[in-house]
């Protein structure tokens, strides 16, 4: 018999290891596993293949329901830790730890089906005029958000380039950008020209300031004040700062310009196909929830504009 901590570090070594699971991924796992090993030892289950599915089922409701010591949790939250557990008796019927899979018939709490906040184009550009580019950290945070809005990356895509990932890209504009997305998986998306003149001028103008202060200066292509790669959490301050200054009446983040990017795509008559690939989307399913985003705005301006929408 083996025990549910042992499959659970074996399956975290497996995510990391052979999958490519991004650091966010595993460590979301990590908690949700956990979580679920800590339930099942105080039920008195410690080999994986003790569990049945009405533990699975009872361990659902209970993360759903809460308890004295902590709140139950949203159902994407509740939909994230089943996804977990499946993934985890799934590797263990693999490995030979458990003969059959208990959490195959347990079914997640449906996720509300949120629509992204996207930016219109007049708050893009109120954003995007707000670093100084007279100084090394403007010029940074200028190619930062270019970078965003122009190419649609994630945040850990665009933080995750080095100086040699982008020069080729600034003398040429037919060579797109290489990313890296989940799982490590690649693509390649168009670098436009506010983007390659936000990266230049940083490139020569604040990042030879910056790289000085660095102990043991590096290749990361975007960098603190200290010289190192920027952080994903200095990245999300730097949104949020932009925003507030640019009297933006909603909060920014760096997935808030991701979602502009597709809904201006979409706006703009880009088929779903294509913006799916320039986002990384694994299934158009997920990039159609934008256009959900599209049918709102047109319903939005159907009703404040004609004179018999109401």
């Amino acid at each position: 018999m083996t025990s549910v901590p042992r499959v659970v570090a074996a399956y975290l070594d497996h995510l990391e290891a052979e999958v490519g699971a991004s650091v966010h991924t595993v460590a979301a796992y990590r908690r949700d596993l956990a979580r679920y090993a800590s339930w099942l030892d105080e039920q008195g289950v410690r080999a994986i293949d003790e569990v049945d599915a009405a533990q699975v089922a009872a361990f659902a409701a209970w993360l759903r329901a809460g308890d004295a010591s902590r709140p139950g949790l949203a159902a994407s939250s509740v939909a994230r830790g089943v996804a977990a557990v499946r993934s985890l008796h799934r590797f263990a019927v693999r490995d030979g730890d458990a003969p059959d899979d208990p959490s195959a018939e347990v079914v997640a709490p449906r996720r509300a089906k949120r629509l992204p906040k996207a930016l219109s184009l007049d708050q893009v550009q109120a954003l995007l005029n707000v670093p100084d580019t007279e100084t090394p950290c403007g010029l940074r945070d200028a190619a930062l958000l270019e970078l965003l809005y122009g190419t649609g990356a994630r945040v850990s895509e665009v933080l995750a380039l080095d100086v040699d990932d982008i020069t080729a890209q600034l003398e040429d504009p037919d060579i797109g950008l290489r990313l890296f997305g989940k799982g490590r998986k690649e693509r390649i998306v168009p670098l436009g020209s506010y983007a390659r003149a936000a990266v230049g001028a940083w490139l020569v103008r604040g990042r030879p300031a910056m790289i000085g202060a660095a102990r043991r200066p590096g290749p990361a292509l975007l960098l603190n004040a200290r010289g190192d790669r920027l952080s994903r959490q200095s990245a999300y301050n730097i949104l949020a700062a932009a925003g507030e200054a640019a009297q933006l009446s909603v909060p920014v983040s760096p997935h808030t310009l991701r979602h502009s990017f597709a809904t201006h795509l979409l706006d703009g008559g880009a088929d779903v196909r294509v913006v799916q690939e320039l986002l990384g989307h694994a299934s158009v399913a997920t990039t159609q929830l934008y256009t959900l985003v599209t049918a709102e705005h047109l319903r939005e301006v159907f009703i404040a504009a004609h004179p018999r929408a109401r």
